[in-house]
């Protein structure tokens, strides 16, 4: 599945001005003429003085402005407005406009304003309308596309024709999808995909992952895939050398848990706190080859789910890591709910205590029902109840 950076053929015009070209230029020592005639230096004009006065004006007014019509605090205003002073509300307010026609709420637009304010300088018709409707052409909803550029503003600074169509283009040849685009948004669009994206995803096929792998890790965690060639290709060598196979889903989720300093400090994390519940190395690295994301939780939420299935369920610490999805389940709407199903008809000799953490928690919520609440309401029609109350009441 090798890729190769692709050009914008999507959504691009030829240019409207006309390109001009100079052919036949005379050599004649009398036709040459210098590019740039330099001033001696007591004739350069050096820049005009600013007035101290009119600079206090525009800084005031700005701030004024972030303040009444964008609903920065005084604070936050001061801020900003370091990075632009405004002559007239002319030119912010038609960005202002557009960004509201197109479902910024205020807050939002607040937000943007104190990321880049620089952006109510822009043009609203030429340069910040056309990226909107490129977006929303290709799937994206305007809450979504508000909520994105409210989060990072980043992408409206991003060239039209130079980055965001290439990037769009190569994304479709990759993940086929525009919903697909969609999900890996924030992250594409910022950087040039040429750079680290292309032959991160060529690396990638030539190790052997399939194409399918590649767009899970590329839609649901696009930040692996952008990281520093050098650094991707080490990461993929480290879970090959793990014992991960690159034609399964956790090569893919592997890299993902080793991707960048801030998940390997989880992940080291994560391992201290298993072997305080006395699991072994051997045993931590059969949880992460099992499913790698078990080494990307919060210490929290392993001691919690830890010491209710220890304590509550009576299970031996080490058996759980032969099923360590059941970490990343919700304790209180799914563990707790459907081990008290099993407890009580333990209680009552319908069930065996000998279950397992693969039959009981891993099941669907259908089939759980079907199996151990549905099959016993003549006996016990409480049961459901019971269950319901669990799910229902967080």
């Amino acid at each position: 599945m090798a890729v190769a950076a692709q050009g914008s053929s999507l959504f691009l015009t030829k240019p409207s001005f006309p390109i001009k070209t100079t052919t036949n230029l005379s050599l004649h020592p009398t036709n040459r003429r210098p590019l740039f005639v330099l001033s001696p230096p007591q004739a350069q004009l050096s820049p005009p003085k600013k007035n101290p006065k009119e600079e206090h004006q525009r800084l005031s007014f700005t701030i004024s402005y972030l303040v009444d019509s964008c609903g920065l605090s005084p604070d936050h205003a001061s801020v900003a407005a370091r990075k632009l002073l405004l002559d007239s509300p002319e030119r912010p307010n038609r960005v202002l406009n557009l960004l509201r026609d197109h479902g910024f709420s205020t807050s939002q637009i607040s937000s943007l304003g104190k990321k880049r304010p620089v952006l109510l300088l822009a043009n609203a018709e030429s340069v910040l309308l056309p990226k909107l409707r490129f977006f929303l052409s290709i799937g994206v909803s305007k809450s979504l596309l508000a909520r994105t550029l409210a989060s990072d503003p980043t992408i409206l600074t991003r060239s039209l024709v130079n980055q965001l169509i290439p990037s769009y283009n190569f994304l479709k040849s990759v993940l086929d999808a525009d919903d697909k685009i969609v999900a890996a948004l924030r992250r594409i669009f910022l950087e040039d995909h040429t750079k680290n994206l292309v032959p991160n995803i060529n690396h990638m096929s030539e190790t052997g992952v399939p194409g399918k792998c590649i767009q899970l890790l590329l839609t649901h965690f696009p930040e692996a895939v952008m990281q520093k060639n050098h650094e991707f290709r080490e990461i993929t060598k480290q879970a090959k050398e793990m014992g991960f196979n690159p034609q399964k889903t956790t090569f893919v989720l592997a890299i993902h848990a080793l991707s960048g300093k801030g998940n390997r400090s989880i992940w080291d994390k994560c391992f201290e706190v298993y072997q305080r519940w006395g699991w072994s190395e051997d045993d931590i690295m059969c949880a992460f080859k099992k499913h790698p994301h078990c080494m990307m939780l919060a210490e929290r939420k392993i001691n919690r789910t830890m010491e209710f299935l220890v304590k509550e369920m009576n299970m031996a610490p080490r058996s759980i890591a032969g099923c360590p999805v059941v970490l990343l389940f919700s304790l209180d709407k799914r563990i707790i709910p459907r081990c008290s199903v099993v407890k009580m008809l333990a209680s009552k000799g319908m069930v065996k205590e000998d279950w397992s953490l693969t039959s009981l928690l891993v099941p669907v919520e259908k089939v759980f029902l079907e199996k151990l609440v549905i099959k016993y309401e003549e006996e016990l029609p409480e049961l459901m109840d019971m269950y319901r109350g669990y799910t229902t009441k967080l």
